[in-house]
């Protein structure tokens, strides 16, 4: 497949695609509470289109370990006014990164052409919701041991990538039985929700199996705490480069969209990995 129709907006996906990070929330682990005021959000998402952004992938809800759950009402109020003002005012693919059906159908109407859910829509709702929406809407299926708040406590595995490929092949099964089609989904292993160090590697390592369910392969590793502890324990935004090492690595292994903070950082380094792999080379 080398196109995602992302609402209005087609993605070539011959070329790496970069999705930048808007969390309007106050608690997100790296940018938590930086664009929760409209007139901000507005203003990064501008950069980061100028920066070179393919799709804006809006957050009302943190799914840090231990962040707070929030209210059907509070997250659309966080984001819908946000979804419209940008799917007006700027030539990009807008995305909302949520789990819950209502806002996931009011995000559409405000002119969202993304759902990108880390349940996988297992919440109630979630996938009648998402097959009720208009076709031209991608959904991202990612996956995650446990529940946000918890699902660092001890994650394990019979084998990481065997196990999570099997998840997110059932689930592609299950959007399809239920209206959904297959050209409409995107797929995401879920860096750091409800894996170890080890097991993010190994998912890292071996990311290209996710390749053979032929369906674009989303990667969101900015800034994660897996980067943290090998770079020893730094803060969020000293991850910056080693958020950058890892999406071209994972780009060489397969990974389509890249999902992350640092968005002209991302681009520049994606358009040198994309000429030497787009070319053949003596």
């Amino acid at each position: 497949m080398n196109t995602l129709n992302c609402g209005p907006h087609k993605l070539d996906l011959n070329n790496p695609v970069v999705m930048g990070i808007l969390n309007v929330t106050p608690d997100s682990f790296s940018d938590g509470g930086k664009f929760n005021q409209l007139d901000a959000a507005i203003r990064q998402a501008e950069t980061m289109v100028a920066e070179g952004a393919d799709i804006i992938d809006i957050g009302g809800e943190s799914t840090r370990p231990g962040a707070k759950a929030v209210s059907v009402q509070q997250e659309i109020d966080r984001v819908i006014p946000l979804v419209e003002k940008l799917s007006r005012e700027l030539d990009v693919g807008i995305s909302v990164d949520t789990n819950k059906a209502q806002v996931m159908t009011e995000s559409a109407s405000a002119g969202a052409g993304m759902i990108n859910d880390v349940m996988a829509l297992q919440n109630e709702g979630a996938l009648q919701a998402a097959a009720s929406l208009d076709s031209s809407i991608a959904i991202c299926l990612m996956h995650m041991q446990g529940q946000p708040r918890t699902m660092q406590q001890n994650p394990q595995y019979d084998d990481v990538v065997q196990d999570i490929f099997s998840f997110l092949e059932q689930r592609v099964e299950d959007c399809i039985e239920a209206g959904m089609s297959r050209h409409q989904l995107c797929i995401d292993p879920g860096f750091g929700f409800g894996k170890t160090l080890e097991q993010n590697l190994s998912l890292l390592k071996n990311l290209v199996e996710f390749s053979k369910m032929e369906l674009p392969l989303l990667v969101g590793i900015s800034r994660k705490s897996m980067l943290g502890t090998l770079l020893g324990d730094v803060p969020p935004e000293q991850r910056i480069d080693a958020s950058i090492a890892a999406a071209v690595l994972a780009y060489e292994r397969g990974a389509q969209i890249l999902r992350v903070h640092d968005v002209r950082q991302t681009v520049d380094a994606l358009k040198i990995a994309s000429a030497l792999i787009s070319r053949e080379l003596n």
